[in-house]
């Protein structure tokens, strides 16, 4: 139904947004980390719309799985409830099915045949009927962070491999009655990937559907390959390759060695046809070892992206040059408490955020660079912990408890080990400072990105405590004001214009200048003296910005002038070209 689709953020913030957004045709994304918080999102829906339910508590067999199949059942029912309420208000043009096409694309056929019945209320009924069958709800999708998949133990016994974190959401998900993807992020987990094998749903059946899809989160065409590759030799059709920014977006970051994501759609677009081809081929060669049904045809492939899309000029730009399927709309959606579970004071803090509140981070304890918010609630709990001599969090979920340790890096007892252990060492007061800062600024954000949901509907937070953790993007900083899913969707479709009065590069000369800065912090902040090896990898990460530049001066003529400044691009080739290594 639309071009754009909403994805996961946090853990909580976006974990029913599906209820709120998949009734009007928008697809949207849940996260699978926090079987805890889930359990307590189902009791809540299962209440607030009289549905049974009996609790999944923690001494029952695989839990995890239990909790998170029997939520997303949950949501499923109530999103095709709500669909299909819309649909029988039709007769009467009821409020909410005037909204579902109101929020369409002017461009969608679907719209202009609703206008036309609208404007002729005496058209044939097959014409009506014609529009309700075409009406379609959003999917509710699913992600995982394929890294996050910590061992557990039941009954003090460690469990098999299948029982880890990311084995049992897949577990979880695959079981459910849901028709729609899984969202696998963070890198590749091949013991994972085999593991989803094992579920019929994920094959094509005897017509060629695929009821549980997967898509892949990437940063450049080499990763998609390779993984895809994986896959197809499984007989597994990877249905939408999601292209995300490497530093302009949410969440956590993975940059790559300088590569500018216009030159890595520019590959996708121009080997597309060769993706399919050669993944079809793997694909059908195992199906066919298997004596599974093969499609005649490649099934559909999806190209999308997501990462700092600010206006509708960039978002009608990617799908049209590009030739992708939908855009990716994150963090300026945390303005829109009636998609998004954001706290009355978080959202202040949104609202007003500059670009100098939005930083990279290493308060993630994945030690990953994390996008942060400066003073969120969690943080500044954390430097009262820091504050009254007892750094670190009591970590009461464990769900990034994943090293060769079993700790948290954020946890009280990981910090305190590693702080005895600095403090015997033979250092001198500056160097033990810094040490001991490295250690204390990782954060608990696997309870803290799940809290907002919890102040937002009033439900008991006991265990998770107040403190809000928030992830967005740099792009945040160029929307200041709190808005409803109507103005949000109209300004990415063209029909408003919510930056009027905001001075905006346009999103490739952001995440150039996020770059550029980037590697130049990079170079200042080794200590060691640069040799061969360190001095190739930032010649090579220049050289990757500089080809980027030229990359965009080719577009001269496809680019809106008036949305792209050229001569800020030249001004950052030169700095480049002037960077000392």
């Amino acid at each position: 139904m639309h071009n754009f689709h909403i994805p996961v953020m946090g853990i909580g913030f976006t974990i029913d947004t599906p209820v709120k957004v998949a009734p009007l045709g928008i697809n949207s994304v849940i996260s699978l980390l926090d079987d805890m918080l889930i359990e307590k999102m189902r009791k809540f829906y299962c209440e607030k719309f009289e549905i049974p339910y009996m609790e999944i508590t923690n001494k029952m067999e695989d839990f995890r799985a239990q909790r998170i199949t029997s939520y997303l059942n949950t949501i499923d029912k109530i999103v095709k409830d709500k669909f299909n309420e819309i649909k029988a208000s039709a007769n009467d043009f009821g409020k909410d099915f005037e909204r579902y096409f109101d929020l369409l694309p002017d461009f969608s056929p679907l719209k202009q045949k609703f206008i036309e019945i609208q404007n002729d209320l005496h058209k044939k009924k097959e014409d009506f009927y014609a529009l309700l069958d075409n009406m379609t709800h959003g999917d509710i999708d699913v992600n995982i962070m394929t890294k996050l998949d910590k061992s557990n133990y039941f009954e003090g016994v460690k469990q098999s491999v299948e029982f880890n974190d990311a084995h049992a959401a897949l577990r979880g998900f695959a079981n459910s009655e849901l028709n729609s993807s899984i969202v696998l992020s963070a890198g590749m987990n091949p013991r994972l990937y085999a593991y989803i094998e094992k579920f019929e749903d994920f094959y094509p059946d005897n017509n060629g559907n695929i009821k549980k899809k997967i898509i892949l989160k990437v940063s450049d065409y080499r990763s998609a390959l390779i993984q895809g590759k994986m896959f197809a030799k499984k007989g597994i059709w990877v249905s939408e390759y999601r292209i995300e920014s490497g530093l302009n977006c949410g969440g956590h970051a993975f940059p790559t060695q300088g590569h500018l994501i216009g030159p890595i759609l520019e590959e996708f677009k121009q080997s597309k046809s060769e993706l399919i081809q050669s993944m079809y081929e793997l694909f059908t060669k195992a199906l066919e070892s298997q004596n599974r049904f093969c499609p005649q045809t490649p099934p559909k492939l999806k190209i999308t992206a997501q990462g700092g899309v600010g206006t509708h000029l960039e978002h009608d730009f990617l799908i049209k040059y590009y030739e992708l399927d939908s855009i990716g709309w994150g963090s300026p959606f945390l303005l829109v408490p009636e998609v998004v579970n954001v706290d009355e004071n978080t959202l202040k803090l949104l609202s007003n955020a500059t670009e100098k509140d939005l930083y990279l981070s290493n308060t993630s304890p994945l030690g990953v660079p994390f996008n942060t918010l400066r003073n969120n609630t969690k943080d500044v709990e954390k430097q009262e912990w820091i504050d009254s001599g007892k750094p670190g969090s009591a970590c009461p979920k464990k769900y990034g408890a994943i090293g060769s340790e079993g700790m948290c890096t954020a946890s009280r007892s990981y910090q305190r080990r590693k702080i005895k252990e600095i403090e015997s060492l033979d250092l001198n007061e500056t160097e033990k400072k810094a040490a001991i800062e490295k250690i204390t600024v990782k954060s608990c954000i696997c309870v803290g990105l799940g809290t907002s949901v919890l102040l937002v509907n009033e439900i008991e937070n006991k265990v998770e405590g107040p403190a809000v953790s928030v992830c967005p993007g740099p792009n945040l900083a160029f929307f200041d004001k709190i808005i409803g899913l109507k103005e949000m969707v109209d300004h990415i479709y063209g029909r408003t214009n919510l930056l009027r009065h905001v001075n905006r590069p346009n999103m490739f000369i952001n995440e150039l200048v996020l770059y550029y800065n980037y590697l130049k912090s990079e170079i200042e902040n080794f200590h060691s003296p640069i040799g061969e090896k360190q001095k190739d990898y930032f010649n090579t990460f220049r050289n990757n910005l500089l080809n980027g530049i030229e990359y965009y001066f080719s577009l001269a003529n496809e680019i809106e002038k008036d949305s792209f400044n050229f001569d800020l691009m030249q001004k950052y080739k030169n700095n480049l070209l002037n960077l000392a290594i």
